[in-house]
């Protein structure tokens, strides 16, 4: 009986036999395409310029294409000029119409010349879809003539003279601009299918906030939250040690055109609290990394070291109350506050003591080094109201939501940001929570309840069970036992004022990562979330590739993809390149290494193969597939009532 009244909701969209045997053939002709291109993309903290140019030049494919396409009918120069055009159509169009040397006709000659080689392009990323996904993509001004462009017999003359009327007619009436920009736009969506983020899109680099609106205007988007993003997640739950960790690292990396133009955050109480507080102290040990300049709200580099120390103080003692009031969390040996030996400027960890970079702290009660002055609990207050009222961050968190998890499985993919928590014998762990012991899946299924409570819960229905899930939010940060943490203590005291000390400063990886690279592992993780190991892979990131010392990010016998390779800029020394960008398309497993960005220059990344499958992967053989497959044999039951007579046919 539930069958037929679903059938019954079928049917009111597939009225008739007719309809529905329409479907089942549209649906079976899907599913017999080759699968749309998947690319992966990992850690990119903010680095907007890099990221967007990766999205436009589709990592470097499009500009693959172009070869193809044109070989040696073009230049290396001319090639290069249109792959500038369609990554950025409006400024290389600026750029020419203001050329005060190019004559009317020069221009249209130029218009045409480039609608021509863009319609090739066009046909060749566009064969993979159907007429109708290609369609819906298209800006409906321009999808009639970009379809029939598109289609055209060109060996008929009748054709031919056809197709040259529709560009000479959009040339002449002056909207060979806006179609040029059309075409570029369309490529761009065509040549990538669907886009996964492997974590960690804030922190370090200029403009997280417009990298999340690049991520938002994507079509098809999943994100595997980094503990990165769970901060600024924290902070717009209201988590006030998040809070101040996220300004520690903004005013670290002098990125305050993101805090101030971006989100909206009023950073003067901070300013003014740091500059009367810290007025004489030069905080040499603050002082901010200038990798980017700000355009908006430029901040002197002296001020913005006294603001770093200022919410770094908060950050420790805030970060002190939790540790405190969770034992469960076992992180009593990041308590250092109350080690310190505020008269001879010391602190004991383990058995030895060290003498401090900075001994200067007048907001510190050293009765109780924990407790916030007065200046800093209004000082938080303050800034806990900007953050949860901040509109774009609210949107920005509610999107992470809706399209982000701990991890997603995807056409034979594992993917999660940072690891699977294990023990020195290559046993996953358990994490400790007030609802009990977790591991492997179970813990990551477990998180993703929490990391929706501490932002959806409302606090009436249950109040302790809120403030539980939003305190773990910074635990998940930096916890030893965090699945997008995974090392064995955060160092954030010992950098600020033990850096010399080079032992304490290091943080130690979880064994995860040396079990994982191992084949037997990597299938025991794959096993655990319900793959089977002789097809999937597991695709994670946190940990940059460094590759100019002949590190691969392809492990565990091409079972595990490791794929932060610094499109950091604060990353770019250590690893050599500019990020990977992970490729899965129907025939193959790809990998680009990125060039450090430079803009208008030949940035095409390194592309190489790392495994190519067994046949081509059509749609039928992916998650997509399987959903349609479902379909069609729902349709096959509704065309079963109707030839019974169990539903009537409408017409």
């Amino acid at each position: 009986m539930r069958d037929i009244e679903y059938l019954r909701l079928l049917s009111k969209e597939f009225p008739n036999s007719r309809k529905a045997g329409a479907e089942i053939i549209n649906l079976r002709a899907i599913c017999a395409l080759p699968k749309g291109t998947e690319y992966f993309f990992s850690d990119i903290h903010g680095e907007y310029e890099s990221f967007s140019h990766l999205l436009r030049s589709s990592s470097g494919i499009i500009r693959v294409k172009i070869e193809e396409t044109f070989g040696n009918m073009m230049s290396e120069s001319e090639q290069l000029e249109l792959a500038n055009l369609i990554y950025y159509p409006r400024e290389v169009i600026s750029r020419y119409r203001h050329d005060e040397t190019a004559s009317s006709k020069l221009l249209h000659e130029h218009q045409k010349i480039a609608i021509n080689r863009l319609i090739a392009i066009c046909r060749v990323v566009s064969s993979k879809y159907t007429r109708s996904k290609v369609r819906k993509k298209m800006p409906q001004d321009y999808a009639y003539a970009i379809d029939e462009l598109l289609h055209l017999d060109m060996s008929d003359a009748n054709k031919k003279l056809y197709y040259n009327e529709i560009i000479s007619g959009i040339i002449e009436i002056d909207s060979a601009d806006e179609f040029i920009i059309a075409l570029c736009e369309l490529i761009q969506n065509l040549t990538i299918d669907s886009l996964h983020i492997i974590g960690d899109i804030f922190d370090r680099g200029p403009r997280p906030d417009l990298v999340m609106e690049e991520i938002m205007n994507f079509h098809d988007v999943d994100i595997q939250w980094g503990n990165h993003d769970i901060d600024w997640m924290g902070a717009a739950c209201g988590n006030t040690a998040c809070i101040a960790n996220v300004l520690r690292i903004g005013t670290s990396y002098n990125c305050f055109d993101a805090l101030e133009d971006g989100y909206g955050i009023n950073l003067r109480p901070l300013s003014m609290f740091a500059a009367e507080v810290y007025g004489d102290d030069p905080c040499e040990c603050f002082r901010p990394h200038l990798l980017d300049e700000n355009k908006y709200d430029s901040v002197n580099p002296d001020l913005a070291a006294k603001m770093c120390k200022a919410i770094s103080i908060i950050q420790l003692k805030l970060e002190g109350q939790l540790i405190q009031k969770h034992p469960e969390y076992k992180l009593d040996n990041r308590l250092l506050l109350d080690k310190i030996d505020y008269g001879n400027g010391t602190v004991t960890i383990g058995k030895k003591s060290y003498k401090l970079n900075d001994t200067n702290f007048p907001t510190i009660d050293t009765a109780d080094p924990y407790k916030l002055s007065d200046g800093e609990k209004e000082l938080m207050r303050t800034l806990r109201l900007s953050f949860i009222h901040s509109q774009l961050l609210i949107r920005h968190v509610q999107f992470l939501y809706s399209h982000g998890a701990m991890y997603r499985v995807i056409n034979n993919n594992l993917l999660y940001h940072g690891c699977i928590p294990m023990d020195d014998k290559g046993n996953f762990i358990c994490m400790e929570t007030r609802d009990g012991s977790f591991k492997g899946k179970e813990l990551m299924d477990y998180l993703n309840v929490k990391i929706h409570d501490a932002f959806f819960l409302d606090p009436r229905d249950d109040a302790d069970r809120k403030q539980d899930a939003v305190d773990l939010m910074w635990y998940l940060w930096c916890g030893p036992r965090s699945p997008l943490f995974g090392k064995d203590k955060i160092t954030t005291f010992e950098h600020l004022f033990l850096r010399h000390e080079k032992e304490l400063c290091t943080e130690k990886f979880n064994p995860y990562y040396k079990f994982a690279a191992k084949e037997e592992c990597a299938d025991k993780i794959i096993k655990e979330f319900g793959l089977d190991p002789e097809w999937a892979h597991i695709i994670n990131g946190h940990v940059p590739v460094k590759t100019k010392k002949g590190e691969s990010p392809v492990k565990a016998g091409g079972k595990l993809y490791i794929i932060d390779g610094g499109i950091s800029k604060a990353y770019h020394e250590q690893t050599g390149i500019a990020g990977y960008t992970l490729i899965f398309n129907s025939h193959h497993l790809a990998l680009a290494a990125h060039k450090p960005f430079v803009k208008g220059a030949e940035n095409t990344p390194t592309i190489q193969i790392t495994e190519k499958t067994k046949k081509r992967i059509l749609v039928k053989d992916t998650d997509v597939g399987k959903s349609l497959q479902k379909q069609i044999e729902d349709l096959k039951d509704l065309m079963s009532a109707y030839e019974s007579g169990l539903i009537r046919e409408k017409y």
